[in-house]
């Protein structure tokens, strides 16, 4: 393995893999099991519960609004701990406000 290559990012029953895509207008969230590769639960900014929250969904408002959302999602499942998945995105921005509102919420990755 190369410097610059990194390690495949897995997550399993216990621990499951919380996955964020990022576009220009949205930004998506969904929790996966990949062992049984199924995804748990998801959340986005198309929702009407978010939407309702917030005027924009391309903002770190509506940003910390999802990760709220998936956190008390996961914590009504019995699921305290996540491993991140940010993709190739940078953690920085909107996807660092996801997941510091995920660990407001409680969850622990």
């Amino acid at each position: 393995m190369g410097k610059r290559e990194k390690k495949k990012i897995k997550g399993d029953k216990l621990k499951p893999r919380l996955s964020i895509h990022r576009s220009n207008k949205h930004i998506y969230a969904q929790v996966i099991d990949d062992s049984s590769s199924k995804t748990i639960l998801s959340c986005s900014t198309l929702e009407i519960e978010v939407k309702a929250k917030c005027e924009r969904t391309s903002n770190k408002v509506a940003s910390k609004i999802v990760g709220e959302i998936i956190g008390t999602r996961l914590l009504e499942e019995n699921i305290k701990e996540i491993i991140f998945d940010r993709g190739k995105k940078p953690y920085h921005g909107r996807i660092k406000e996801l997941a510091e509102g995920a660990r407001f919420v409680g969850v622990r990755f």
